[in-house]
């Protein structure tokens, strides 16, 4: 065992980091290790310049190393590192609350904060079983996720979520859970731009699950408006709308997970404005900071709230009405960068821009349906999945394959989902950068799967 405070022999020493969602053997025999960034692009180790077609993960919606959000955190930093959110809190905690509840439509008014977007799936999860028993209708425990959903790695999240690599490993996870079908069919919604006609019937599933379950055991169903990390799957038209007259219909909560979506992936602030549809709860994280620091929330409507928090009721000045929370919601640093982040998307009108390219990236994306050997291209907003044709009795391996290719070979960097690899460009890409992103990723296609 090594001395305290001791300090490494080989500081670079790639063994003692167990990285997430990352065949570790296989990345520590040929490393991709990123020094910097900046705007469009990564730099390595070695000085090789990379062109992020990821934002990340999703996340550094207004590009890398933007200079108004980095002097927000240095300056909180300098100014007060940490305050506790239990029992006290901070300024810039109501005003970033304040300003992400606006960009909400409807009554979407109240923030939670957590730190991930995992945390804001299981708050969402918990605050919807609280709603209903401060309700009077304790037995509404029941909670409803859908195939090939993606909700983060909680419990509550794998649990509702429906993708089976991310649930078996786990045993049988949380009790009185059920899946909508995914609204996905190959056959049916090959090659689609934007939102596929076929497939809002898929929503009526939910009503089947009434009839299964009965409303009275039904808390909550969680959704993706756009189903990200399952490979960028647009909703059919009128399908979310569908959802929403159902859950209404039964009393059942209905939560949207925007943590791809949201601060301006599809166009708007949130999927929710982009197809007129006001869940009873939105997730958010990633694009909220741009990346920059780790945050993530929910956001209820005014009748969630106020049912949980017991207004109008009499109650006594200490008593607590939710019981949850975690040591760094509301981080101050957090806090700074969620507001300059949001100057900056205001500024530069970051939100629209991703709205008026949203046609010529899908006809640069569309471009290599009969170039490159892929079973199907799903765009939306500025986001897109390529179906490469997958290898013989070695599913996900070409999507591998083709990541790696990209970043060794062609210097970009892209999301990979099984034999989906995914583009999500940070809202400041330029028409030029698109082209190159899809001439890219056409050559490492042909390369790996030709």
């Amino acid at each position: 065992m090594s001395a305290a405070h001791e300090t490494p022999n080989n500081p670079n020493d790639l063994a003692p980091f167990w990285m997430p969602f990352t065949p570790n053997k296989s990345f520590k025999e040929n490393p991709r290790v990123l020094s910097s960034a900046k705007g469009m692009h990564y730099f390595t180790t070695d000085g090789r310049k990379v062109l992020d077609a990821a934002a990340g993960l999703w996340c550094c919606n207004a590009g890398h190393g933007r200079e108004p959000i980095v002097k927000a955190i240095q300056a909180q930093a300098a100014e007060m590192d940490f305050t506790p959110s239990f029992q006290f809190s901070h300024p810039k905690a109501f005003e970033a609350a304040a300003r992400i509840a606006a960009l909400a439509p409807g009554d979407l008014d109240h923030v939670f904060f957590s730190n991930s977007g995992s945390e804001a799936a299981d708050t969402a999860l918990k605050i919807a079983i609280a709603y209903h028993r401060y309700n009077g209708e304790g037995s509404r425990t029941r909670l409803i996720g859908r195939v090939n959903g993606y909700h983060g790695v909680g419990f509550g999240g794998i649990s509702v979520g429906g993708m089976s690599g991310n649930r078996k490993l786990y045993g049988p996870l949380l009790s009185g859970t059920d899946h909508l079908p995914a609204t996905y069919v190959r056959e049916k919604q090959a090659f689609t731009t934007g939102e596929p006609e076929w497939g809002a019937h898929l929503a009526d599933e939910l009503e089947n699950l009434v009839k299964l379950h009965d409303a009275s055991t039904i808390a909550a169903v969680m959704i993706e408006p756009m189903a990200g990390s399952g490979g960028v799957v647009p909703p059919p038209k009128g399908y979310l709308q569908r959802l929403r007259e159902i859950c209404d219909r039964h009393g059942i909560l209905l939560i949207f997970d925007e943590v791809i979506t949201g601060f301006g992936r599809l166009g708007h602030a949130f999927a929710a404005e982009r197809y007129s549809v006001t869940p009873d709860m939105l997730t958010f994280a990633k694009g909220v900071t741009s990346g920059t620091v780790p945050m993530g929330g929910v956001i209820a409507r005014k009748h969630v709230h106020d049912v949980v928090e017991g207004e109008g009721e009499t109650r006594a000045d200490h008593e607590m009405r939710l019981y949850h929370g975690y040591t760094y919601s509301a981080h101050p640093l957090a806090c700074a960068a969620a507001i300059a982040t949001q100057d900056l998307y205001r500024d530069e009108g970051l939100f629209e821009r991703a709205r008026s390219l949203e046609p010529l990236f899908a006809n640069a994306v569309m471009s290599l349906k009969d170039k490159a050997p892929v079973d199907d291209i799903r765009t939306l907003g500025l986001a897109a999945a390529f179906d490469v044709r997958p290898a013989k009795d070695a599913p996900g391996k070409h999507g591998y394959d083709v990541m790696a290719q990209l970043f060794h070979e062609h210097e970009m960097m892209v999301r990979l989902s099984g034999d989906s690899v995914c583009i999500s460009p940070a809202l400041i890409v330029t028409e030029e950068e698109i082209g190159i992103i899809v001439e890219k990723m056409s050559k490492a296609i042909s390369e790996v799967a030709g």
